[in-house]
C-alpha cells in the first residue's frame, strides 16, 4: 500500500487524478491523506469525486473515503474494463480533468470504449475542451492510441451542463520525440460569448491584438453561442506548427475588465511562442505518464510547472520510473526519460 501526502508538491487535484490512474495500471493500491491540505477550502471537491468514481468504475475498485470535505481516501484497484461509461460531475467542475483520470488507462485497454462526461468543459484553473481535442490527443495519437473528443454542448462557470463524448481505440505506446515545433501553420483567437453582451468579445480580440501583433486580422474572431448555454466568455489561442498545436485560454469574470483578460491571455501565448519549445504549460505533465509508460521519449517545455514536479515524483513512486529535466536551447527545458 502506496502512502501519499495529498497537501505535498502541488498539493491539490492533480495528486488524486495522477495516483487513481497510476493504480489502475500498476495495480498498487494508495491511501492519501490530507487531501488538499493546502487549499483554502481542503478535502475534495465534486469534481474530484467524479474523477475518483471514474476511475473506481472503469477499474472495478475499492474506494473508502470518496464524499465531498473527505481528506482522506483509500484506493484499491481491481482490473480495467473497456466500454460505455456516462459520468456527470453535477456542477461546472472540469470533465477534461474527469477524463484526464481514466484518459491512459481507457486508451491502453484491450477493447475500444465510448465515455460520456458532463460538467463543466470552459472554466478557470483547467484545461479547455480545445486543448484536449487539439493538443493532447493528438500528440497521444503519434504515440499508437486514436482518441477522438467531440464537444456536443459548451458548460461555464458556475452553471455547468457541458457535455463531452470521447470514443478511445486503444493501442500500445511507442516513444516519440518531441523536441521541435516545426514550422508555424496558423494561428486563431477566438473570444467565444454566450449570454453576455457581444461587445465583451469585441475588446478581448482589441486586446489580443495588440499582444500579438504579427498575426494577421482575420485570425482574431468573435464567436456567439445561443444564450442557453451560458452565461459565459472564453477565450481560446491556438497555435499550429508542423508537429504540435499549442492552446491557451482565458475565461471572463465578474468584476475583471474584457481588455484585462484579453491582454493576459495573449501575454500567455506570446511567452509559449517565444519559448521555441514543443510543449506548453498544460501540456508538459500530461505527456509525463504516456512517456513514462512507453519506457522512452522526450520533449522540450516551458518553465517546469509544480504540477509537473509532482507528476514526475508520482510516477516514480508508482512505477520507479524517472525523468531528467536540464535546459535545452533558449528558453526551453529538455524532459527525457531517464529509465
Amino acid at each position: 500500500m502506496i502512502t501519499i501526502d495529498g497537501s505535498e508538491g502541488e498539493g491539490g487535484g492533480q495528486v488524486l487524478r495522477y495516483s487513481a490512474a497510476l493504480s489502475l495500471i500498476t495495480g498498487e493500491p494508495f491511501t492519501i491523506e490530507n487531501i488538499r491540505g493546502g487549499r483554502t477550502k481542503p478535502g475534495m471537491m465534486r469534481q474530484h469525486v467524479t474523477a475518483l468514481e471514474a476511475a473506481a468504475a472503469i477499474g472495478g475498485a475499492e474506494v473508502n473515503g470518496l464524499a465531498v470535505g473527505s481528506d482522506h481516501l483509500t484506493f484499491r484497484p481491481g482490473s480495467v474494463t473497456p466500454g460505455e461509461y456516462h459520468f456527470a460531475v453535477g456542477t461546472a467542475g472540469s470533465t477534461c480533468l474527469v477524463l484526464q483520470t481514466i484518459l491512459v488507462p481507457l486508451m491502453l485497454a484491450d477493447k475500444p470504449s465510448r465515455v460520456v462526461i458532463e460538467g463543466g468543459t470552459h472554466a478557470m484553473a483547467a484545461p479547455p475542451f480545445e486543448f484536449i481535442a487539439q493538443t493532447l490527443l493528438a500528440v497521444i495519437a503519434k504515440m499508437g492510441p486514436s482518441i477522438t473528443a467531440t464537444l456536443e454542448r459548451h458548460g461555464f462557470y458556475p452553471r455547468g451542463g457541458g457535455r463531452i463524448v470521447v470514443e478511445f481505440d486503444p493501442a500500445p505506446l511507442r516513444p516519440i520525440e518531441c523536441v521541435d515545433r516545426g514550422k508555424p501553420v496558423s494561428q486563431k483567437a477566438e473570444a467565444v460569448v454566450a449570454g453576455v453582451p457581444h461587445d465583451i468579445a469585441d475588446r478581448e480580440l482589441s486586446a489580443m491584438q495588440k499582444i500579438l501583433s504579427d498575426w494577421p486580422q482575420e485570425s482574431f474572431v468573435p464567436r456567439q453561442l445561443s444564450a442557453d448555454e451560458g452565461p459565459g466568455n472564453a477565450l481560446l489561442i491556438a497555435a499550429e506548427f508542423e508537429h504540435v498545436t499549442e492552446v491557451m485560454s482565458g475565461f471572463g469574470k465578474i468584476g475583471v475588465p474584457a481588455e484585462k483578460i484579453g491582454k493576459t491571455t495573449a501575454k500567455r501565448m506570446a511567452g509559449y511562442l517565444a519559448s521555441g519549445a514543443f510543449a506548453g504549460p498544460y501540456l508538459q505533465d500530461q505527456l509525463l505518464l504516456p512517456f513514462a509508460l512507453a519506457r522512452g521519449g522526450a520533449f522540450t517545455t516551458v518553465k517546469i510547472s509544480q504540477h509537473t514536479r509532482t507528476a514526475i515524483d508520482l510516477i516514480e513512486l508508482f512505477t520507479g520510473t524517472s525523468f531528467r529535466v536540464s535546459p535545452g536551447e533558449g528558453k526551453a527545458h529538455l524532459v527525457e526519460v531517464a529509465r
